[in-house]
């Protein structure tokens, strides 16, 4: 057990570290379905993913436990950047109130969401949308690749998710006759990247700690498999926050493959635990 764990925070680290370099500034390669070849349109995101993403996904909380699997206490605020501001907000904290309001699901935001203890049933909506939904809370997020446009109008819990796969650069066009009649294998490692916007506020932990409504969510999305052949999916997330955090948060997400969705278990929001 121990050696595993210490297999795993490798992983995590160095995939955190690596998106964290690709946050910093450094470009990143087209990804598989990035773009055309030759005059040909790009192929749609399904056909094009280096990684399966689909299926049934349950949250391994080995990290934060505290903050993720009870309702913190008012006022626990550790390993969260955020200001005074944000702590003026969050001293006010009423769970209470907010299910007076109707607010129940301010902790189900996509930025609070996926740090929940929950179970993930991905499947593709259509060949250029990747469906996320989830049982706690009974929440769904899409995922939309290409040259798709949000439709405006208010901003909701999960915002606008834009989507594109990254990997490796694809092959360089050869210029001599005939050269290029075949397609060029396609290769089948990479991440996806995810970018929300246009967010309506909620928390970013269950006690009242809040983000705003120019919250931006960046998650990298890796899949790798561990020595008994089991898959894990490691979703690495920046949140930035001008409004109520003083630094970016990075966090790194794990959660692990289920054979089926026997354990699909809906629920409701609810402003506690």
């Amino acid at each position: 057990m121990g050696r595993n764990c210490f297999v795993w925070m490798g992983a995590l680290l160095l995939s955190a570290s690596v998106h964290a370099a690709g946050q910093a500034g450094q470009t990143a390669p087209p990804g598989p379905g990035g773009g055309g070849r030759g005059n040909q349109p790009p192929r749609p995101a399904k056909a094009a993913a280096p990684i399966d993403l689909t299926g049934y996904w349950v949250a391994v909380i080995s990290e934060d436990w505290r903050w993720r699997m009870l309702t913190p206490a008012k006022g626990d605020y550790a390993s969260i950047p955020i200001n005074l501001e944000a702590k003026k907000v969050a001293d006010t904290w009423d769970p209470s109130r907010d299910d007076a309001a109707g607010d129940q699901c301010k902790s189900y935001g996509a930025p609070g969401l996926m740090r929940a203890p929950t179970r993930l049933h991905l499947t593709w909506q259509d060949d250029d949308t990747l469906k996320l939904e989830s049982d706690y809370g009974t929440q769904t997020r899409l995922l939309h690749f290409g040259d798709w446009k949000p439709a405006g109008g208010e901003a909701t819990l999960q915002g606008d998710s834009v989507a594109t796969w990254e990997g490796p650069r694809p092959p360089a066009i050869n210029s001599a006759p005939g050269a290029n009649d075949a397609p060029p294998p396609v290769a089948k490692f990479g991440n996806l990247k995810v970018v929300t916007t246009h967010l309506k506020p909620g928390y970013l932990r269950k006690n009242g700690v809040p983000y705003s409504d120019k919250t931006t969510l960046t998650e990298y999305w890796d899949v790798m498999k561990d020595h008994a052949g089991t898959d894990w999916l490691v979703i690495t997330t920046f949140v930035d926050d001008p409004t109520y955090l003083q630094s970016r948060w990075i966090t790194s997400l794990n959660f692990k493959k289920e054979t089926n969705g026997g354990k699909w278990d809906p629920t409701p929001c609810s402003p506690r635990w």
